[in-house]
């Protein structure tokens, strides 16, 4: 299969060996000629995901009609950047083309309206094509080493699924298939402002105890807001739920974790936020779920306070401790 990768950064790069392995024709595109120029030379991506040797015959390029040869075109770039991409990938996507969105995140269009989950963007981008998103617990440190991974692929065509499972899947990287895409969009996304909560707590000096009454209380917050958009309740016991919930609370790896920490410490968060030199799809994913939240009438206490450390300057610790003097209530 001929497949194309829109995206040379950790995820993306990982991805398009990993496909190249698989025994498929992949091409990387990078919208940064010196950043193709490097990884030709290096035949590495030193600045996104370094130790990982690119092969010889994975194809890297700046030019954007690359995204014309792909029967399957993987979109691995930032949730603020995908409507642009998808965009300038317009005048070449095949109109057969299989459409895999790979970020985590949600899209705020700039013109204003509806907030859109990423295989929207896709859709209202390039109409007419299948759209499904690959999501779960998967670093892409750890996909670049070969080590143990399982994500699931949700979509709304079976066989279309089961193409891109068979795609994608090898010895050391199992995909499932899911039915649930609203679900599985929404945990991708939402799991990162946890995930800053999270990193806070960690720099605030907590300990394990407090990580996993915010991850558990966090995974309520997340299940609530996906089933009022019409999600499955069951997804959210899944890969796409509480598995990459799991390992971006508690990973080095995780941006979103890491960058939690530093503000946690008493970093300003613009300067946590420049400094890590990728984005940091929480920051982005909780003024989206701020909206989404009052849209569905959804109470989400956790998200409401990374929101108010992350955009209203409130103090990180004062902020985790109002959450243990909420109401108290039942649990459910």
């Amino acid at each position: 299969m001929n497949i194309t990768v829109l995206g040379a950064g950790s995820w993306g790069t990982a991805l398009a060996r990993l496909l190249y392995d698989n025994g498929h024709r992949v091409t990387l595109q990078s919208w940064q000629r010196s950043h193709v120029a490097e990884m030709l030379q290096d035949r590495e991506n030193r600045q996104f995901l370094p130790g990982v040797a690119l092969p010889e015959g994975l194809r890297i390029t700046a030019d954007p009609a690359a995204a014309g040869q792909g029967e399957l075109v993987v979109f691995s770039v930032p949730s603020p950047a995908l409507d642009s991409v998808a965009q300038q990938a317009r005048p070449y996507v095949r109109p057969d083309a299989i459409l895999v969105s790979t970020a985590k995140g949600l899209y705020q269009p700039p013109e204003g309206g509806e907030m859109l989950r990423l295989s929207q963007v896709l859709r209202r981008a390039l109409p007419g094509r299948h759209c499904v998103a690959l999501s779960g617990p998967s670093h892409a440190e750890e996909v670049g080493r070969e080590l143990l991974t399982a994500v699931t692929v949700a979509g709304d065509d079976p066989p279309i699924l089961k193409l891109v499972q068979e795609a994608f899947s090898n010895d050391y990287f199992r995909v499932y298939t899911n039915n649930d895409l609203v679900g599985v969009e929404v945990g991708a996304a939402v799991k990162n402002i946890i995930a800053l909560g999270s990193g806070i707590l960690t720099g605030l000096g907590q300990g394990d105890n407090a990580r996993a009454a915010l991850m558990t209380r966090g995974l309520a917050e997340i299940t609530r807001l996906g089933v009022a958009m019409g999600a499955e309740e069951a997804t959210f016991a899944g890969l796409a739920g509480i598995g990459d919930l799991i390992v971006t609370c508690t990973s080095e790896n995780s941006r979103n974790f890491r960058a939690g920490r530093e503000i946690g410490r008493g970093r300003p968060v613009m300067e946590v936020i420049e400094h890590m030199g990728m984005v940091v799809e929480g920051v982005y994913a909780a003024e989206c779920v701020r909206q989404l939240a009052g849209r569905y009438g959804v109470e989400m206490p956790i998200s409401a306070q990374i929101y108010s450390v992350l955009y209203e300057n409130a103090d990180p610790g004062q902020a985790m401790r109002s959450l243990m003097l909420r109401e108290r209530k039942e649990e459910r």
